[in-house]
């Protein structure tokens, strides 16, 4: 598989898209590596599905440039569609076909002969674990059965780089185990994700980079272990044995640590926030030793007690919130493609640029994808 010589699948610098007065995407600059998984996660409305359209090439992007395996978006559209595929936020398969009819049909499409259709189809039946209901109409399929088999659809001749357009929104938790081992076997063969997500255990899961995407802006970017430290070194988990101690043991930890309490609704658990060091260089090990002889001392009995690094639902809230009250976009941890503020418009709360285009003619931005670009 050709890769671009830069080793990136995805270049993009300063990319825009406006829909009347609303810059849907806001000067997004993103490095890819190829034959990884690179998370884009993001609130409703951040930009994230408009991003991906623009690099698929089925939006046109208004400012910047955006580049796949080295060719550009614009100038060399047809050299991209050939190299891409995309699954979006629904499927697109015919109901009114059985599984097996859906991928012979789209096989020809492709080019394939009939026999070379078959086969295919058969391989990726089995392969994504729909064999029993090759040939069941698919309006008859869960919702889990129609998202494998429309990642297959997607896949019948391999990629070079498959965009995933929050694949597993509104998945039971089996089916998302699914679908994630489909992305993770999709990419052992060679080919780069670009996965899009609101899930944060997905993008954990998943991704080996990821881009938080806020408002049409990169607010923050790098492994999940950068991100992390980027809001702080660890996070102090506690479990009380009486709920009327909570009060008690929130005065303890911010006194003992500088700690920053994090709401939970059960009324036994504590969750702080603590920096690497403090002010006399205490370490994060030392300041929760400390904290633990202090809740003793004050009568506080605890239960479980743990210290480990924030959860990507921590850095996702902290980054969030520095972005929605005016701080300005949190600064990521240095790498590769470490992303710097970009200042720019906000985009409305619920929509993030395609919702606007999609809405006057009624597409769902995925019914005419297969047709665009094939496989």
């Amino acid at each position: 598989m050709k890769q671009s010589g830069t080793g990136l699948a995805i270049e993009t610098s300063g990319l825009v898209k406006v829909f009347g007065e609303t810059r849907a995407v806001d000067g997004v600059d993103l490095a890819v590596p190829a034959g990884t998984v690179y998370g884009v996660l993001g609130p409703n409305g951040a930009g994230k599905t408009t991003t991906v359209r623009m690099l698929a090439t089925l939006l046109r992007p208004d400012g910047g440039e955006a580049r796949v395996f080295g060719h550009d978006v614009l100038r060399e559209a047809d050299t991209v569609r050939g190299r891409v595929s995309l699954t979006g936020q629904y499927a697109s398969v015919d109901e009114d076909l059985t599984g097996l009819e859906n991928l012979l049909l789209l096989g020809r499409l492709l080019g394939h002969g009939k026999r070379a259709a078959r086969e295919r189809a058969g391989e990726l039946l089995e392969a994504f674990g729909l064999t029993a209901a090759a040939t069941r109409q698919v309006k008859n399929y869960s919702g889990g059965m129609r998202r494998r088999l429309d990642i297959a659809a997607s896949i019948l001749n391999t990629p070079d780089l498959l965009f995933l357009d929050e694949p597993t929104t509104g998945l039971d938790p089996r089916s998302r185990n699914q679908v994630w081992d489909i992305v993770r076997a999709v990419v052992a063969q060679g080919t780069t994700v670009l996965l899009t997500t609101q899930y944060l255990d997905e993008a954990d899961q998943l991704a080996a980079r990821i881009a938080v995407i806020d408002h049409g802006k990169v607010i923050a970017e790098g492994t999940k272990g950068e991100l992390k430290a980027s809001v702080g070194a660890g996070a102090v988990h506690l479990r009380l044995r009486d709920a009327a101690q909570r009060p008690a043991a929130e005065k303890v930890l911010t006194r003992a640590m500088n700690a920053r309490i994090q709401p939970d609704h059960d009324p036994l658990a504590l969750t702080a926030r603590v920096d690497a060091t403090d002010g006399n260089g205490h370490s994060a090990a030392e300041q929760a030793a400390r904290a633990l002889a202090e809740l003793a001392r004050s009568g506080v009995v605890v239960d479980t007690f743990s210290l480990g690094q924030p959860s990507l639902d921590e850095v996702f809230l902290a980054l969030t919130d520095r972005t929605a009250d005016g701080a300005g976009p949190a600064t990521a941890t240095p790498g590769p493609a470490a992303t710097p503020a970009i200042p720019g418009g906000d985009a409305p709360d619920g929509q993030d640029g395609t919702d606007v285009q999609e809405g006057k003619d009624g597409q769902d931005g995925q019914d005419h994808t297969k047709e665009g670009i094939p496989a």
